[in-house]
């Protein structure tokens, strides 16, 4: 009888084991694929930010006689992209030659606010190989 005790806690100890070493691999491994969604998360918030400051140079060297800039698209990196960088600009401001879906509005009474843009930037990572996507938005109004 006593041996028999002793295998069968032998069993239960072994399969105990492999529950905690089958655990410990799935966590293992959910926790390096979260760490790789954070990293590619956190770079797409970088871009977002660097596109706005980026709409903002190319508002202030526009020429407002003759245009509005109303929409940006990046890719990055240069060399097989795997973000898409949208930017769509709103403005707000007397006699701006925007067309009307880019314009809020053109009754502006005071001065500061004229010129006022509203940049919408959408950062989409998509990953072929697992279906997976990362989209970032970021929404600033600006005064360039």
């Amino acid at each position: 009888m006593r041996p028999a005790f002793t295998l069968i806690s032998a069993i239960f100890l072994m399969v105990l084991i492999a529950i905690l070493l089958m655990l410990s691999l799935s966590l293992s491994s959910e926790t390096t694929k979260q760490t790789g969604d954070l990293y590619l998360r956190e770079q797409a918030l970088l871009l977002a930010k660097s596109s706005t400051e980026l709409a903002l140079l190319a508002i202030s060297g526009n020429d407002w006689s003759s245009n509005c800039i109303e929409q940006i698209n990046l890719q990055y990196p240069q060399t097989d992209p795997i973000y898409d960088i949208n930017m769509t600009l709103t403005y707000l401001g007397n006699n701006l030659p925007c067309s009307t879906n880019h314009l809020l509005a053109n009754n502006i009474q005071t001065t500061d606010s004229n010129g006022t843009v509203l940049i919408d930037t959408f950062v989409t990572y998509t990953d072929n190989a697992s279906n997976e996507t990362i989209r970032i938005h970021r929404r600033t109004i600006q005064k360039p």
